[in-house]
């Protein structure tokens, strides 16, 4: 296997960039270089500097890199990633380029440019150095003809989306001379290093993803002028009420930037000549008047939507492509996408959707229907399987389910026999289909190939464990409503939540004591993650709101020592517990995983402790928690306990959520020990080889009793810079008066400083502190509003 550990990226735009932060994200060394500007600023000259000055050589770099530090959302996990990169441009760095292990072009889409910089690179490239462009759809063998064969072999296209950090998709395509190894090679790179879902394309115009992304968004333009329907009206319906991302068609584009869709359609005008459906690329007018209008989405703050203040308020419009204006949303009702909002998964939301009788309906089923044929046309000329062309779709535009996962959804032969009905030529193919994917014997994920017309096991790249998989097989040991657990092997147990959105429920906290029992009694550690949207958003509080309406503050008592007993148990197991959260993990799901002997996270989990939200605090043993770390960093590190304490308490009171997993190291929420995994695939089988690492020579802990608390005069000092903040009118009454509560007990109580105190005393403290908390009328009035509002009442 070829190691990686010095990338060069050629190209500082937006898209280098923030590839060269997440390859500095992974912990890589990267260089990133881009030209020589033609002259100094007059503010280089104004200081003195020349075209001999290397601020003004790479200036262009710099400003890459400056810009990385500023970007929303973020590109890197920690701004001191910044530190990997170091920067230069073409002409006095590229003899640096023969110590990189792989290079990679990100310049304009323009096919001369791209190959006169490649000439520019070859004298320097390393003897078994990797060599690839980020192309977004040219062609990779027209850019291999002007490589040495030996070259050719290690040269391919990484085409990554924007932003690289956040978007999975990773389109592999190789020229005809590419190594299979190297190919192999890169794939297990990208998922396991970079956290990439990787799809195997071919060397078409635009690859799979933007191929049939592009092709869905102009079709839908073309169903919606000929329906006469607003931008507002299709993304009602081009949104999660057909398993799409909420951002829809339209607010996609303004994502994406509508100069960027334009550069993609005309691509596919002028290249796909013998495509059956060529003329759906062709644009529109009203797009084109919009490009020359600057009218481009978010980066120029208007494209099919933009804000604007209205009598001091904001407001938001769309675009009317028949006046060309802009008029403000009316936020569309239909009944169709209504009823999809009565169900959960989203193979259910687009039978339903696809069954309406409104407009709403015959554009979503017109839309998909149209979609779902093309994609099928597309095999095997942009991708061998439906496998690569669905993950594509996933990962690379954020729908819930491929375009072959939704004809199952549909169900094949009654999307066939209703499109004929429509007049529609139908592929042979989808004729000789009963679905596309099914379980195997031993509980595999099948699909079906088309190309050789026999069901096929769905890859599955080493090192992953998926749980689906196992709880087909049999593996499942102990279940209820709300959680299972299953063998994972080697003796390693895993308690998995699935509850709705894996909210902490009573089942889950009478399963954990049980998952805990069989792993001391069968094997050797616990691992507690899922495989769900989220970890888990906390506890449901819908009961507890209930019960405080109610007044009954002995049930409410009760079940907050239920929580408290399932995350000791969890701490004080006789066996290695690690979790692996990713994703939302809040409120009850983070005070499991600090209760955790380690934690083995994906790079991109948001955790925090929230609860302040619904005015409670912590109450699962995440007050006491941090309470204790505080009081241990200060013991460890000799110094006093304040700053910590003070930290610890403005986490709970800000209700601080963690923008990446790098973050919890800062915040005290992950520890020496604790690790990061990039690939969410693998974030189970990671949790597990740490439970087995862990096992060799663990040693339980025991309940501690000689924590020394922080004491009254820290909570005094919080309090009196509450009290500050409360007279600038920054905070209310009832905010101070909560959050003195919550510094009164994350400070241990009314005693002073240094007094040895238990876990047990710390979470009686924050038992009492909730239950008094949960008595005041305003905290009562903020849950019975929520609940009026519809939201979720979850920590």
């Amino acid at each position: 296997m070829r190691q990686i550990h010095r990338v060069a990226v050629i190209g500082a735009g937006v898209m280098g960039a923030t590839i060269a932060a997440h390859l500095a994200n992974a912990g890589l060394e990267v260089l990133m270089l881009d030209i020589v500007p033609k002259e100094p600023t007059p503010e280089e000259q104004a200081k003195g500097l020349t075209m001999d000055s290397p601020a003004v050589r790479n200036r262009i770099a710099q400003a890459g890199l400056d810009g990385l530090m500023k970007m929303k959302p973020a590109a890197f996990f920690l701004k001191s990633c910044a530190n990997h990169i170091a920067i230069g441009n073409l002409e006095d760095d590229l003899g640096k380029l023969t110590a990189c292990d792989w290079v990679v072009e990100v310049v304009v889409e323009h096919m001369p440019i791209k190959l006169s910089l490649l000439a520019k690179i070859l004298p320097h490239l390393g003897p078994e150095a990797i060599l690839s462009s980020n192309t977004s759809g040219l062609s990779i063998n027209e850019m291999a003809k002007a490589l040495p064969e030996d070259v050719r072999k290690r040269f391919l296209i990484t085409h990554f989306f924007n932003p690289p950090r956040y978007m999975r998709l990773m389109e592999l395509v190789p020229c005809q001379e590419t190594s299979p190894d190297l190919m192999a090679d890169m794939a297990d790179f990208m998922r396991r290093v970079l956290g990439k879902g990787v799809v195997f394309a071919k060397d078409t115009p635009n690859f799979v993803a933007n191929r049939i992304g592009t092709y869905a968004i102009f079709k839908s333009i073309q169903h919606m002028m000929a329906m006469d329907m607003t931008v507002e009206e299709v993304d009602a319906v081009a949104g999660p009420a057909t398993a799409r991302p909420k951002s829809a068609a339209f607010r996609t584009v303004d994502l994406v930037g509508l100069d960027t869709l334009a550069h993609v359609a005309n691509n596919s005008w002028q290249t796909l000549t013998k495509d059956e459906e060529r003329a759906v690329f062709q644009m529109p007018p009203f797009i084109t008047d919009m490009v020359e209008k600057k009218l481009l989405g978010n980066k120029t703050r208007q494209g099919f939507y933009k804000k604007d203040k209205v009598d001091g308020k904001r407001q938001i419009f769309y675009y009317d492509y028949q006046t060309s204006d802009y008029k403000p949303i009316t936020k569309p009702k239909f009944a169709s996408v209504d009823a999809t909002r009565q169900v959960d998964g989203p193979a259910d939301r687009i039978r339903v959707m696809i069954t309406g009788k409104d407009k709403a309906a015959e554009f979503a089923w017109k839309t998909l229907r149209d979609t779902l044929i093309y994609a099928t046309n597309r095999i095997p000329e942009i991708a061998d399987d439906v496998v690569n062309i669905d993950s594509a779709m996933r990962w690379g535009f954020n729908w819930e389910l491929g375009p072959f996962e939704m004809l199952d959804a549909i169900g094949v032969a009654a999307f066939v026999k209703r499109a004929e009905a429509d007049g529609v030529a139908v592929p042979q193919a989808l004729k000789r289909v009963t679905s596309f994917y099914r379980d195997g014997a031993q509980g595999e994920r099948e699909y079906f190939d088309l190309l050789t017309g026999a069901y096929r096991p769905v890859p599955v790249p080493a090192g992953q464990i998926k749980l689906d998989i196992l709880k087909k097989a049999g593996r499942v040991v102990e279940k209820n409503a709300s959680c299972s657990v299953l063998d994972l092997g080697d003796g390693v147990f895993c308690l998995q939540f699935h509850s709705k959105m894996n909210a902490i429920t009573a089942d889950i906290l009478a399963m954990t004591h049980k998952a805990i029992a069989r792993a001391e009694r069968e094997g050797v550690g616990l691992v507690i993650g899922n495989e769900g949207k989220n970890f888990s958003v906390g506890a449901n509080l819908m009961m507890m709101a209930v019960a405080i309406a109610e007044g009954a503050y002995d049930d409410i008592a009760m079940a907050v020592k239920g929580f408290q007993k399932a995350t000791m148990a969890v701490k004080y197991a006789k066996v290695p517990v690690v979790a692996a959260p990713f994703g939302m993990t809040l409120g009850g799901g983070c005070e499991f995983s600090l209760h955790s002997d380690a934690i083995c996270a994906h790079a991109e989990t948001y955790m925090g402790l929230v609860e302040i939200g619904v005015g409670l605090l912590p109450a699962g043993g995440g007050t006491k928690e941090l309470c204790l770390r505080a009081a241990d960093l200060a013991a460890t590190n000799g110094t006093d306990v304040q700053p910590f304490i003070f930290k610890h308490f403005q986490q709970i009171a800000m209700a601080t959520v963690s923008m990446g997993a790098a973050e919890l190291f800062g915040m005290n929420y992950m520890r020496r020990g604790d690790s990061i995994t990039m690939d969410i695939d693998r974030l189970i089988a990671d949790a597990k080889q740490k439970v087995l690492a862990l096992a060799v020579n663990y040693r339980p802990l025991q309940p501690r009793a000689d924590i020394a608390a922080p004491g009254r005069g820290i909570a005094a000092s919080i309090k009196s810079q509450l009290w500050n903040m409360k007279m600038g009118s920054f905070i209310t009454e009832y905010e101070y008066e909560m959050s003195g509560q919550i510094a009164l007990a994350i400070c241990g109580g009314d005693v002073n400083p240094g007094t040895l105190v238990s876990e047990d005393y710390l979470l009686q403290l924050e038992r009492e502190t909730f239950l008094r908390l949960c008595g005041n009328k305003k905290t009562a009035e903020r849950i019975q509003y929520m609940l009026k509002k519809g939201k979720p009442l979850r920590n």
